[in-house]
């Protein structure tokens, strides 16, 4: 869902562009390391960052991991933005970036990327927009050439049905799976964060699904 245009934000995410990325990011394609106090720190990118709870927390219990978020919304990006800069203790292994999934292969070099987290995708619910779901298989070829060998996609979703069709198109597609819940949150992966939609639809009642999947090797 697009929010609607909040003019002031125009002016206000300007204070934030030390960490994020809004015109061109194209230009640091293969570069992204360089960006972070220790570029020798594998990458982890987000898709659909939201406003940035899940990235900046991972980031502050895992400092020896690099993170990009990426948010096709500028006024959603501008919180992702500000939640990251607010962290206390400060940290220094976030980077934002505004722009759109499909972009990604102009944004990231080929095996760049060690671990990409989609963490409740809208779920396009109607079989005809399927080929917008950010796990259906142009996607996640997308998501292949920018992961190094042995790199993994972490998916996380509330919506059963959209995990159903993730899991059956990884395996199409010659993903491995080395880890698959229905139910998350019975038994917690250690070191993992819930996302803002994590705590509202889980605390509804609403089961959360999860599954890792380690990019083919071709």
């Amino acid at each position: 869902m697009r929010l609607r245009r909040k003019p002031w934000i125009d002016e206000a995410i300007k204070d934030y562009t030390d960490i994020l990325y809004m015109e061109e990011p194209t230009r640091l394609k293969g570069k992204w390391n360089t960006l972070f106090p220790e570029p020798e720190n594998p990458i982890h990118v987000e898709f659909g960052t939201g406003k940035g709870r899940f990235i900046s927390r991972m980031a502050s219990f895992h400092p020896d991991i690099n993170y990009i978020g990426m948010e096709v919304q500028e006024g959603v990006i501008y919180y992702a933005a500000k939640k990251t800069a607010e962290m206390d203790p400060p940290v220094a292994n976030v980077r934002l970036i505004l722009g759109d999934v499909k972009h990604i292969q102009d944004i990231f070099a080929r095996g760049e990327v060690s671990v990409i987290y989609l963490n409740f995708s809208d779920p396009w619910p109607k079989a005809r927009h399927a080929k917008r779901r950010l796990t259906y298989r142009e996607f996640l070829k997308k998501y292949e050439w920018i992961l190094k060998e042995g790199g993994e996609i972490r998916f996380k979703t509330d919506n059963k049905d959209l995990f159903d069709f993730s899991l059956a198109e990884f395996k199409e597609m010659g993903w491995k799976i080395s880890f698959i819940t229905y139910d998350l949150h019975r038994e917690p992966v250690k070191g993992d964060v819930e996302t803002e939609y994590e705590e509202k639809f889980s605390r509804k009642g609403n089961l959360v699904c999860r599954l890792v999947a380690t990019r083919p090797i071709r």
